[in-house]
């Protein structure tokens, strides 16, 4: 079997890609950065990864991100990348911010899930063992977990860093109130919280929502977009396409063979959600994103860009021709006050579920 071209990186990489600083910190990332989430486990074509990773390099994407459990199997999508960043990316190491997390089942037993110091700081070893690196530049804790004292959950974070393991730490579907006390235990500690990953789009709103669930410290409640923004916290969300229901995929109002809706085993997308409503809404703003000259996923992308709190968006991409028509988005420069005004009536909370 021949061997693949040796890859080297386009020259015009940064010619065109929007970068955003991270809250108050210094480090910038791009306006959209690649997730690892669905397309990069062993049930994936491998050559098609690499397809996709080096374009999205050549497009200016320098963030790609990853957790323990992504695949399928858990932890293919690390061991992947590993094999990807070996053959093609090695060079370009000190060009990329790479982010791992834990938080979710990951191996049998007591100390494979959670929040604990054993948890986290073994996932983490093993994350880097997968990917043939010596440090990750973000680690998250990727859920909350009422069961684990918070200060150790962010003690083991700020290990990671004492460590020389991971460079920044954030965390993951935090509410707004236990952000805010997990930043202070962080500070405390020395190591800052440099970011926030929420799931945002326009059928899912909750970053924008006040919390009104155990307030911290007697504060007034507070969205979590707010309380970043307060914490000089970046925000890089996930799910802007809300799993494809922003894109044209289901516009017809069937749900394609092969695509989330039409898998009886999807966990995150069913045919139910394809309603009337969801139809009405998803076709009023395709209508805008033509305008516009986008696609609807491009407008999607727009969309979630628009708060100059949001640092980054996480696209998820199963084919070259699908990665540049998201970061096609960019093109069309930043929304109206108009146009936000007309998406405003068809972007409703909880369309689709």
């Amino acid at each position: 079997m021949p061997l693949a071209p040796r890859y080297l990186a386009d020259d015009g990489r940064y010619d065109t890609m929007t970068y955003r600083r991270t809250g108050r910190s210094g480090l910038d990332l791009p306006a959209l950065s690649l997730g690892l989430w669905h397309n990069f486990g062993d049930v994936n074509p491998f050559d098609t990864q690499r397809a996709v990773l080096r374009r999205s390099f050549d497009l200016g994407v320098t963030h790609f991100d990853l957790a323990n459990n992504y695949g399928p199997p858990y932890g293919s999508a690390e061991e992947n990348f590993g094999r990807h960043l070996a053959k093609d990316f090695r060079p370009y190491r000190d060009e990329l911010v790479i982010s791992t997390k834990a938080g979710y089942d990951m191996w049998p037993g007591p100390y494979g899930d959670h929040g604990s110091r054993k948890y986290l700081l073994s996932s983490l070893d093993q994350s880097l063992t997968r990917m043939g690196l010596d440090h990750v530049d973000v680690f998250y804790h990727h859920r909350p977990d009422p069961s684990t004292p918070l200060a150790e959950t962010m003690g083991a974070l700020a290990s990671a860093v004492q460590q020389g393991k991971a460079l920044y730490v954030g965390v993951s579907n935090y509410s707004p109130s236990r952000t805010r006390e997990a930043a202070r235990i962080l500070e405390d500690l020395g190591t800052p919280m440099l970011i926030h990953q929420p799931s945002y789009s326009m059928f899912n709103r909750h970053v924008e929502i006040a919390d009104r669930e155990d307030p911290y410290d007697g504060r007034q409640s507070e969205s979590l977009l707010d309380a970043v923004e307060d914490l000089g916290v970046g925000t890089i969300v996930f799910s802007p396409l809300s799993q494809g229901l922003l894109t044209g995929r289901y516009l017809s109002g069937e749900a394609p063979a092969g695509s989330r809706a039409a898998r009886s085993d999807s966990p995150f997308l069913s045919a139910e959600a394809l309603s009337e409503t969801y139809l009405a809404r998803a076709r009023a703003l395709n209508e805008i994103a033509e305008g516009r000259g986008q696609t609807l996923a491009q407008l999607a992308l727009a969309w979630v860009l628009r708060d100059p709190r949001v640092t980054s968006a996480l696209i998820g991409a199963s084919s070259v021709a699908q990665l540049e028509d998201n970061v096609g988005a960019l093109a069309a420069g930043p929304l109206t006050e108009d146009e936000i005004a007309a998406i405003e009536p068809h972007a409703v909370d909880g369309t689709g579920r």
